[in-house]
């Protein structure tokens, strides 16, 4: 006989079970404070590679998986990130990372001057070595003054390296830069006899390189975390080996393309094991592209320092661009006063200012020319 509604009450509810549990859902979460802090080194398909308890006696290596609230958050060579979990570094263990440290610098690229999505290289460096070779690849001043930007923009102070000088005299090229205060080193292969420096790498290829070059440099990466940057085929991992006794691969030009074989898959930090603790270097993969849509047209102009005191007498509002009225700087590059360099710099600066969408793409295919 059916029950009189009157008499139901709550203890007659029946809750069906919740599949994914009953516990309620928070947005808050642990804080983590007996995590470890360690140096990422290298990111291989959702593996983090970091380096724990540096320059001490139970340094070790430990590799980790991304905690799911950092989904969207990049990691990069050069973070500093919280491990939890087993952070013993023993063989088939795989730790938490679950929170990135605060970055210093970070440097960024985009895909190309159009795309809004900017792309994380490294973090926490102190200096950018942008590599270029003489020849084979031949140098593009596109590409130099884009890293250039880059580098000003995140913080990081600049150095240019010419490798393959035997090759070709880089003196045409170096004119654009001699003026503008960061170093500039020169490298060769070293001439029979001459005190040189062998870098080998694991595919059985290997370069003697001048000893003075690989010695200046390495002053400049004391106490240091710096970053190499530059197209596949200039040489650096050849002087990552030489510099570290690594076996980085390497590899050479395509004689059709006249572009460099990828032969570094990701970045990877190395430390320097006879230099100050906190000397660091990371070798990029070489890139093809350095689109700068994440930089504000206003700072691309401190890139061009030669430049930057000829807008003084621009009008407000002046964009300096190709299209540009009365420009200040059409005056101050004809009066000579950014040197003979001066028209490349204007023209390279309002390529950068004007990016048309097409401009990265072409800069890429134009290998043979300084453009």
């Amino acid at each position: 006989m059916a029950r009189d509604a009157r008499s139901w009450d709550e203890s007659d509810v029946r809750i069906r079970p919740n599949k994914k549990g009953t516990r309620p859902r928070t947005k808050d979460r642990p804080s983590h404070d007996d995590a470890v802090i360690g140096r990422i080194i290298t990111v291989d398909r959702g593996r983090y590679t970091a380096i724990v308890d540096e320059s001490s006696d139970n340094e070790r290596i430990v590799i980790a998986a991304r905690a799911r609230e950092l989904r969207r958050s990049p990691v990069v060579p050069g973070d500093f990130v919280a491990l939890v979990g087993d952070v013993s570094g023993a063989p088939d263990t795989l730790a938490r990372l679950v929170r990135v440290e605060e970055r210093k610098t970070l440097l960024r690229r985009s895909a190309d001057d159009t795309d809004p999505i900017e792309r994380a290289v490294v973090a926490n460096a102190d200096q950018l070595v942008v590599v270029v070779a003489a020849a084979n690849p031949e140098p593009r001043t596109g590409f130099i003054d884009r890293a250039l930007v880059a580098a000003y923009d995140a913080g990081i102070e600049p150095l240019l390296l010419v490798t393959k000088a035997d090759v070709k005299d880089p003196t045409e090229l170096l004119a654009n830069y001699v003026s503008l205060g960061f170093p500039i080193i020169i490298s060769r292969t070293a001439d029979a006899g001459a005190s040189g420096i062998d870098a080998r790498s694991d595919d059985g290829l290997s370069a003697r390189l001048d000893g003075d070059a690989v010695g200046q440099l390495r002053d400049y990466l004391d106490g240091k975390v710096t970053v190499l940057l530059g197209h596949s085929g200039v040489g650096k991992s050849t002087m990552v080996n030489a510099l570290t006794g690594a076996e980085r691969a390497t590899g050479g030009v395509n004689a059709v393309t006249g572009r460099g074989r990828h032969t570094s898959s990701s970045a990877l930090a190395l430390k320097l094991s006879d230099s100050p603790g906190g000397s660091w270097i990371i070798d990029t993969p070489g890139i093809r592209s350095f689109g700068l849509a994440h930089v504000n047209p206003d700072r691309i102009l401190h890139a061009f320092p030669d430049l930057e005191p000829g807008t003084e007498t621009c009008e407000r509002g002046c964009k300096h661009d190709a299209s540009a009225v009365r420009c200040g700087l059409d005056s101050w590059v004809a009066d000579g006063h950014a040197g003979e360099a001066g028209p490349a710099r204007l023209a390279s600066l309002r390529r950068l200012l004007g990016a048309d969408p097409r401009m990265e793409a072409q800069e890429a295919k134009e290998l043979g020319t300084v453009n």
